[in-house]
């Protein structure tokens, strides 16, 4: 009887450290992420603030410009919108279970 209860407690015990790297991994995948997203947000905006003044000095109007930017802006939206189930939820359901089932073979 001793020996299935330390079996099941090694049982356990593997499945702790299993969850404790899958979680680890992905939380330092999510970080990078995330540093990615916002160094992104910073480089559109300076781009976006060069493409206003020089729509400006062709259109002659920072306002046109700046809907002109704007518009292009709102149709990238639509679309990463209208794409969001297969950009983002398959995307992170498979790297889930990269993560907590793939490392099995190691």
């Amino acid at each position: 009887m001793s020996e299935i209860k330390d079996y099941i407690d090694l049982k356990v015990d593997e499945l702790k450290l299993r969850s404790t790297q899958g979680l680890s991994e992905a939380m330092a995948r999510m970080a990078v992420g995330l540093l990615l997203v916002g160094l992104l947000i910073i480089v559109l905006g300076l781009l976006a603030v060069v493409l206003i003044h020089w729509l400006g000095e062709l259109t002659g109007s920072l306002a046109i410009a700046s809907s002109i930017v704007c518009g292009v802006f709102l149709v990238v939206f639509l679309v990463v919108f209208s794409l969001r189930k297969r950009l983002f939820r398959d995307t992170f359901v498979q790297l889930f279970i990269n993560i907590f089932y793939d490392n099995d073979q190691e």
